[in-house]
């Protein structure tokens, strides 16, 4: 058998195993399929004036690497036939047995095509180079994908700055001890403000997808502004909460404040179901240590630990901390809108810089929450307005009620009504065979009168549409014979007339005759 030679073919499988991190049988899978199509591109090169090469001309080839010996080869699997129609796929029996005796039709042989070493050209080569670069690169995006498809949503420790694309930073990441690591991209709106990020610098950050596909760029997309870290930060640092002791029910993040007066701020709402557990005072720790190992994390970002309530206005004064709340009014609890009433002196702080405050508070607890001065609060007048409100609403309800019962008692009359014509239906059925003539078995009837007795049961419409139409066509002789006959005895009428006008003629030549005599 043939073989292209390819000097060094051991050390470059293992040169490139080492450098792109993938294991040998991929580089020599990736390495095969280039081979390949540089084969086609050789045939190709080669029969420029024909079109028969297309997509899968070329599935029944495959390449075989030697790597003992430093080469390869290219085979062919041909199915055996009597008249061969084209030499790639097939192959005449007769040419078989002269070797295989025991071929027989429809059997496949594999043959050796393998091109001359010097055939193999220029061409075919730099096809085989850009492939197997390709081919690499979806390897390894094949196998960061199913190296980290399970890890999505979760924080990698040791990220480490490698370089500074655009606005974007381009970090290795790992998904263990001992694995290679992969480059990750962090985008501009997912980084922090206070974050110094410089080469070699590592920073947890939580893998927020895997992307799929042949795109440019990393295939990893990290974050350090998504919620889900604070709350990963605080699992590591709270064994209460990794216990599942103390629960983190809600989180809201503004990692990236609108403004730039505004810092970065976060509440997070925790509960627990035991009666000796303080799950604020669990995730604060001793002298704040716990939520100060967060803090530093996250570059002084600050963080309110509250409460969570299953009261709507007990849960929405403890998501307004730090200020001081005198009341919560549940205003619509349908549309979950509420007025907080705080003292003057505490409006500022419940609104926040900027109405940061509010925000968050909002959506934490999930309510439109408006901040109202204790001291100007009208209550007759929010009274009256929630009276209207409420009233719109039953009026609204009572009118989308009684559209649901017409709708209803519609469909039921169209029910009853669809009933009565099935039930006419049957009832007609059942008259009709009530009255068709029953055969009397005495009775021996002609064969031709049973015929139309059964034809007068089954299609009695049919008979009574015939029967009229035979009364009009006799209806039609009759006015035709009597047309005639007008027409005859019109015709009798002038042959009369005609004879006394001869007679009256001759009559004539008769006096002429005596008056000449």
């Amino acid at each position: 058998m043939s073989m292209v030679t390819l000097p060094g073919l051991q050390e470059m499988i293992d040169g490139i195993s080492r450098e792109r991190n993938l294991p040998k049988h991929a580089v020599q899978a990736a390495l095969r399929e280039a081979l390949l199509k540089g084969y086609e591109r050789y045939r190709r090169t080669h029969r420029p004036d024909t079109s028969i090469f297309d997509e899968e001309y070329f599935n029944n080839f495959e390449v075989e690497l030697d790597i003992e010996d430093e080469g390869f080869r290219v085979l062919a699997t041909k199915a055996i036939v009597e008249t061969v129609d084209n030499p790639d796929h097939q192959i005449a029996l007769e040419e078989v047995q002269e070797v295989a005796p025991e071929a027989q039709l429809g059997d496949t042989v594999v043959l050796d095509v393998t091109p001359d070493q010097n055939e193999f050209g220029r061409m075919a080569a730099i096809q085989t180079k850009q492939v197997l670069a390709q081919k690499l690169r979806d390897q390894q995006r094949k196998l960061v994908q199913e190296e980290f498809q399970d890890l999505e949503g979760t924080v990698l420790p040791q990220a480490r700055v490698l370089r500074f694309e655009r606005q974007s930073v381009i970090m290795a990441v790992s998904s263990g001890f001992g694995q290679p690591e992969v480059e990750a991209e962090l985008l501009k709106r997912d980084q922090l403000p206070n974050d110094n990020y410089r080469a070699n610098a590592v920073f947890k950050v939580l893998l927020k997808r895997v992307s799929e596909g042949s795109h440019r760029g990393p295939q990893l997309l990290v974050s350090r502004a998504d919620a889900g870290l604070v709350v990963d930060l605080f699992a590591n640092e709270v064994p209460e909460i990794e216990d599942e002791i103390v629960r983190i029910v809600a989180v809201a993040r503004e990692a990236n404040p609108p403004s730039r007066s505004v810092g970065p701020r976060t509440k997070i709402a925790v509960d627990t179901l035991e009666r000796d557990v303080d799950p604020v005072g669990a995730c604060i720790g001793a002298r704040g240590s716990r939520i100060q190992a967060v803090v530093n994390e996250l570059r002084g970002e600050k963080i309110d630990v509250i409460r969570w309530s299953p009261d709507p206005a007990t849960y929405i004064a403890n998501a307004l901390s730090p200020a001081r709340v005198d009341e919560v009014r549940l205003v619509d609890p349908e549309s979950r809108q509420a007025h907080v009433l705080v003292p003057e002196d505490q409006l500022s702080l419940a609104i926040g810089k900027e109405g940061q405050n509010v925000r968050l508070a909002a959506r934490l607890t999930g309510w439109k929450i408006d901040i109202k001065d204790t001291a100007k609060y009208d209550y007759e007048a929010e009274n009256q307005k929630i009276a209207e409100l409420a009233e719109q609403r039953r009026l609204a309800e009572e009118a989308a009620a009684a559209k649901r019962a017409e709708e209803e008692a519609l469909e039921e009359e169209y029910d009853e009504e669809d009933d009565d014509e099935a039930l006419e239906v049957e009832e007609a059925v059942e008259t009709e065979a009530a009255i068709a003539p029953a055969a009397d078995p005495e009775t021996d009837a002609p064969a031709e009168e049973d015929a139309v007795d059964e034809l007068a049961d089954d299609e009695p419409a049919a008979l009574a549409e015939d029967e009229l139409e035979d009364e009009l066509e006799d209806d039609a002789v009759a006015e035709d014979e009597a047309d005639l006959a007008a027409e005859l005895d019109e015709e009798d009428l002038d042959d009369d007339l005609d004879e006394l006008d001869e007679e009256d003629l001759d009559e004539d030549d008769l006096d002429e005759d005596d008056d000449k005599a």
